[in-house]
């Protein structure tokens, strides 16, 4: 809904708050647009075939808790592998298909407050650090990941109104 991910490697100051700052917010926007969803709101899905709103809630979840862990490790590791894990079998899981969202809204709101103050700490050397993503073959500094991830809050976000826009029809 929002594009595929772009990086600019050349992002200043202001533009990397932005970025820590849609992390920060993400738990807040994701609850604003659920919390108060009727089960079938939440079955919706934004695309033939895609997740519904639940599943893309559950998700986060799931994903942000693994780029926590990521940026921890790079943090105090000299670029780790990290271990890929296959979120679309994840999302099939008894706990990506329940209605009631409440723990995974919890968990991003607990999450999210801890993982902003370590991104608010760093500074241009932790930026530098990396790891590697075997998935994709790919070193990524934390830059780039903290890019991806505030991306991929917006990217979802995006998801769950193209759901709810598109059940008005």
């Amino acid at each position: 809904p929002i594009g595929s991910f772009q990086f600019q490697s050349n992002a200043d100051s202001a533009q990397i708050d932005a970025w820590i700052n849609s992390i920060a917010d993400f738990p807040g926007v994701i609850r604003g647009l659920t919390e108060s969803l009727t089960s079938e709101q939440k079955n919706l899905t934004y695309r033939p075939d895609g997740w519904s709103v639940k599943q893309v809630v559950h998700h986060c979840a799931d994903s942000h808790i693994n780029a926590f862990i990521r940026f921890k490790l790079t943090l105090t590791e000299d670029s780790p592998t990290i271990r890929p894990y296959m979120e679309e079998h994840w999302a099939e899981l008894t706990d990506g298909k329940e209605d009631d969202l409440t723990d995974s809204l919890n968990l991003l709101t607990a999450l999210h407050s801890k993982w902003s103050r370590v991104l608010r700490n760093l500074n241009e050397n932790d930026f530098r650090r990396t790891y590697v993503h075997p998935q994709y073959q790919k070193e990524f500094t934390l830059l780039e990941a903290i890019a991806l991830y505030a991306w991929h809050g917006e990217h979802h976000v995006g998801h769950v109104k193209l759901a709810l826009k598109n059940s008005d029809r």
